[in-house]
């Protein structure tokens, strides 16, 4: 049956809304905080040639990304005549799934009618496998935890209990992992029987037409889009902190008429240490920073994805290939899209936003060793916190927003009844975003103490420490953050710190970079600023020269 665009058009929005329901479902069955309040997961929707139509709004680019990659990937593995209904095939492979262990990549085949006609398809994050936990001092994947390659997952609609014995024996968080599995098995049936159901509403026996009509619309008009861009080729450098050194990294952008190639060639070698990145993630950011400026206002799909090409050589730390420790890939994965801005930014001077605080600060905490052994109560939580953006053109940057992970931060009252913290101050940074025209967005500064006397570990993995996020076109850089105990002094970026059962661990997260010259600030707005506590009188002062009379 052949249908016209504007039936097409209706179908797909229809199946927009069956892939939000389906990434919903996975946010409410979740037990992780990180999942369930910060909404760190994907949720797909895919054709039988394994290509993604359609993703939940609900997501990270990380998971959503490379989950358009790892299906395919999982479909040259398992054939699709040798699947039955009910089945549901798992990885958290770093190099097929998102980047690290604690990513779970499940795939579903939908059937409909009696015969596959697509797939379902979610990521979450699984708060602990085991190993030396979420941080970086591991030094190679091994160190790292439970590693699972492509396997079922649920055969039949009968769960493999002893692979989820064996993930549940090899993790400080059992419960919350056997509960996270089931959440993702949720979210895949509910993607599944939604789909089934939308097709019989619209009598579609197969998913082709639809197919072809996104992929085809959504081609075309990231086509144009790219077409806008000035043809050339645009290099940029970025220096982060790293662990044992300092980091370059390294991007050239090529825009041609039939698509846009970045490269990672010049980029610094592998670390020693857990905060390499595979490509499959580098890429996932680099290509949604690139989307963000060229046809943001076109869906997400197999369709404007397919004209954005990533490469790196190999062993760059862009691309590090196995057993290269991965577990904080995401500190300098979420910095790749500031890479690609300074590229970016030569071409569409006008378009492009400030550097950010971009790299999430995620901050692993779990009981120390002897308290489990001393039957004192043992924990594993993520702390996720965010700085601010950078200013863009013609608006402030955004305070203590997800940019570009899209993960939100932690909640207070959550964090404190699952773990046994207490977050004593919770507030804004004034003077941390860069003066500008546009000024940058604020960070934060938290505090956390133990609640039961206890200590506990912190892992330490952040960026923005040593090179703050820069400004453009005049703006000034923004704050860096910092990470401290009590009184102590600056931590470094890096590293496993032990806070003891009286002692306050307070960290800042960074300022985003301002844009314009912090003269040409509107008056107006630089005395809200002041008056709201965003800006000191000295800061205004200093930086603005502004004065209150």
């Amino acid at each position: 049956m052949r249908h016209d665009i504007t039936t097409l058009q209706v179908m797909w929005n229809r199946l927009l809304s069956v892939v939000e329901e389906q990434g919903q479902a996975l946010i409410r069955a979740a037990f992780s905080p990180i999942v369930r309040e910060c909404g760190d997961i994907s949720a797909g929707i895919f054709d039988l040639q394994g290509r993604m139509l359609a993703q939940a709004v609900t997501g990270t680019p990380g998971h959503i990304n490379t989950m358009a990659e790892a299906v395919k990937s999982l479909l040259a593995i398992f054939p699709v005549e040798d699947m039955k209904p009910g089945d549901i095939y798992m990885t958290n492979d770093p190099w097929i799934a998102s980047g690290h262990l604690n990513d779970f990549l499940l795939l579903m085949p939908a059937y409909h009618k009696n015969r596959v006609i697509g797939f379902t398809s979610c990521t979450s994050h699984l708060v602990d496998l085991g190993g030396k936990g979420m941080g970086p001092e591991g030094t190679d994947i091994f160190d790292e935890g439970l590693r699972i390659p492509p396997c079922k997952l649920v055969d039949a609609g009968e769960i493999n209990a002893l692979l989820v014995d064996i993930v549940k024996a090899n993790s400080r968080e059992p419960i919350a992992n056997e509960g996270d599995i089931y959440a993702l098995i949720a979210c895949c049936e509910t993607g599944s029987k939604r789909l089934s159901g939308m097709m019989a509403e619209f009598d579609l026996d197969h998913l082709d037409p639809l197919a072809e009509h996104i992929i085809e619309i959504s081609r075309r008009g990231t086509l144009t889009a790219i077409n806008e861009v000035p043809k050339g080729v645009y290099c940029s450098r970025l220096m982060v902190d790293g662990y044992e050194s300092e980091i370059e990294l390294v991007a050239k952008l090529t825009v041609e008429e039939t698509g846009i190639t970045l490269d990672f060639e010049g980029t610094s070698g592998c670390s020693r240490y857990g905060i390499n990145v595979p490509l499959n993630y580098a890429t996932a950011y680099s290509v949604f920073a690139m989307r963000c400026i060229i046809g943001p206002e076109i869906p997400n799909n197999a369709g404007s994805l397919d004209l954005f090409r990533v490469t790196g050589p190999k062993d760059c730390i862009l691309n590090a290939q196995p057993p290269a420790p991965v577990a904080m890939r995401h500190t300098l994965g979420q910095m790749t899209p500031d890479l690609v801005f300074g590229c970016l930014h030569q071409a569409l001077p006008d378009r492009v936003p400030a550097e950010g605080a971009s790299a999430m600060y995620d901050l692993p905490l779990r009981s120390a060793p002897e308290v489990a052994r001393d039957g004192g109560e043992a924990f594993a939580i993520e702390f996720v916190h965010n700085g601010g953006t950078g200013a863009r053109p013609s608006k402030d940057g955004l305070s203590a927003t997800a940019y570009p992970s899209g993960v939100l931060g932690s909640q207070v009252e959550i964090s404190e009844s699952v773990a046994p913290v207490l977050i004593k101050r919770r507030e804004l940074r004034p003077d941390s975003g860069g003066a500008g025209k546009m000024r940058g967005g604020l960070g934060q500064r938290i505090e956390v103490e133990s609640a039961n006397g206890n200590p506990f570990l912190l892992f330490l993995s952040v960026e923005r420490v040593k090179h703050p996020a820069k400004g453009r076109a005049g703006g000034q850089a923004g704050m860096s953050g910092r990470i401290r105990v009590g009184n102590g002094p600056d931590l470094p970026s890096k590293g496993e710190v032990r806070v003891e059962a009286r002692e306050t661990l307070i960290f800042e997260t960074p300022g985003g970079g301002g844009f314009g010259s912090p003269e040409d600030r509107d008056r107006i707005a630089l005395s809200r600023d002041v008056n709201d506590g965003v800006v000191s009188a000295d800061a205004a002062r200093d930086q603005y020269g502004w004065s209150a009379e």
